[in-house]
C-alpha cells in the first residue's frame, strides 16, 4: 500500500508539473477559435521533412482570417533538405502577410534558416543562434567488429555507392566527392544568410563560420533585428498594420497516432518515427546535417 501511495503521489506531481509547464509557456495563446487573429506556429526539436507541417503553413498563407504569423523557434537545427522545405513554406506566408520570428532557447543552424525566412527576427539576449554551416557525421564500427571477430562483406556497383559505410574505410575519391557535397550545401546556406540579412564580404565571413552566438552578439552582427520576446514580436506585427487587439492563436499540426505519453510530453508517434529514421541515416548512409554540435 505504501508503494502504491508513493506511485500515485509521484504520478500526480508529474501531471501537475506538466500542467504548470504548459500553463506558463502558452503566452496567453488561444487554440482553435475562428475569426481574425495572429497565428503562432512553433518550430521545435529536430527539423526534418514534414509534409503535414508544410500543409499547415500553406493553409496559414491562404487563410484570410490570419492577419499575421509569429514563428516561435526553439530548435538546434535538422536536415538540410528539411530546413529548406520549412524555409520555403514560411517564405510563401510572407508573400501574403507579415511574418515575425521569435527565438527562444536556441534557434541555430536549421533553426536559424527558419528564422531568416521571416521578415523580422526577435531573439532573447541569451538565445543561442547562428551556427551557420553544415556537418557530416558517420559511424566507424570496424574496431568493434574486429574485437567481436565479425567480418562484413560489401559489394558495390560503383565505388561511390552506399558511402560512407560504418564497416569499411572511405576511399579518397569518395572523401573528395563528399567534400563537394558539403561545400554545395554550405554555399547555399551562406548565400541565403547573405541575401536575407544583407550581409557580404567580411561581415558575412565573420557571421557564417559555424560559430554560435548569443542574441546580443547576433544583433551586433546583423543576424537578428531586435532583443525581446513575444511582446516585441507582436509589436512589430502591429507596426506592419496588424490590428493590436487581435488574439494570438496557436496553429497546430494534426497528427494521427498520438499516444498518452505523447500528450503528456508534447510528442507524437510520427516524431518518434522521424527521430528513429534520423538515427538510421546518421549511422548507415551519407547524409548532411545542419545541426548545432
Amino acid at each position: 500500500m505504501k508503494r502504491i501511495f508513493t506511485f500515485w503521489r509521484l504520478f500526480a506531481l508529474a501531471v501537475l508539473g506538466v500542467a504548470i509547464y504548459a500553463a506558463t509557456t502558452t503566452d496567453a495563446v488561444e487554440v482553435g477559435r475562428p475569426g481574425p487573429h495572429v497565428a503562432r506556429f512553433d518550430v521545435s526539436g529536430l527539423i526534418t521533412a514534414d509534409p503535414a507541417r508544410d500543409a499547415l503553413l500553406k493553409d496559414l498563407a491562404e487563410d484570410a482570417s490570419v492577419a499575421g504569423v509569429m514563428i516561435r523557434i526553439d530548435s538546434p537545427g535538422g536536415t538540410v533538405a528539411g530546413s529548406e522545405a520549412l524555409y520555403e513554406a514560411i517564405r510563401k506566408i510572407a508573400v501574403a502577410k507579415p511574418v515575425v520570428a521569435q527565438m527562444e532557447e536556441v534557434a541555430a543552424s536549421g533553426g536559424y534558416i527558419a528564422a531568416i525566412a521571416a521578415d523580422h527576427i526577435v531573439a532573447r539576449g541569451n538565445t543561442l543562434t547562428g551556427s551557420i554551416g553544415v556537418v557530416k557525421q558517420e559511424v566507424d564500427v570496424r574496431g568493434l567488429m574486429d574485437r567481436l571477430g565479425v567480418t562484413i562483406s560489401e559489394r558495390r556497383s560503383d565505388i561511390y555507392k552506399a558511402r560512407p559505410s560504418p564497416f569499411s574505410a572511405t576511399p579518397p575519391e569518395v572523401d573528395a566527392w563528399e567534400e563537394e557535397l558539403m561545400a554545395d550545401a554550405y554555399q547555399w546556406f551562406r548565400g541565403l544568410v547573405g541575401e536575407r540579412r544583407a550581409l557580404s564580404d567580411a561581415a558575412l565571413d565573420e557571421a557564417a563560420n559555424g560559430r554560435a552566438f548569443s542574441g546580443r552578439q547576433a544583433l551586433e552582427r546583423g543576424l537578428i533585428d531586435d532583443i525581446g520576446g513575444p511582446d516585441e514580436a507582436l509589436s512589430w506585427l502591429v507596426s506592419q498594420g496588424v490590428p493590436s487587439d487581435l488574439p494570438v492563436r496557436q496553429a497546430e499540426v494534426e497528427r494521427e497516432g498520438e499516444s498518452l505519453l505523447g500528450k503528456l510530453l508534447g510528442l507524437h508517434l510520427s516524431e518518434f518515427d522521424a527521430m528513429t529514421a534520423q538515427l538510421k541515416r546518421l549511422t548507415f548512409g551519407p547524409r548532411f546535417y545542419s545541426i548545432l554540435q
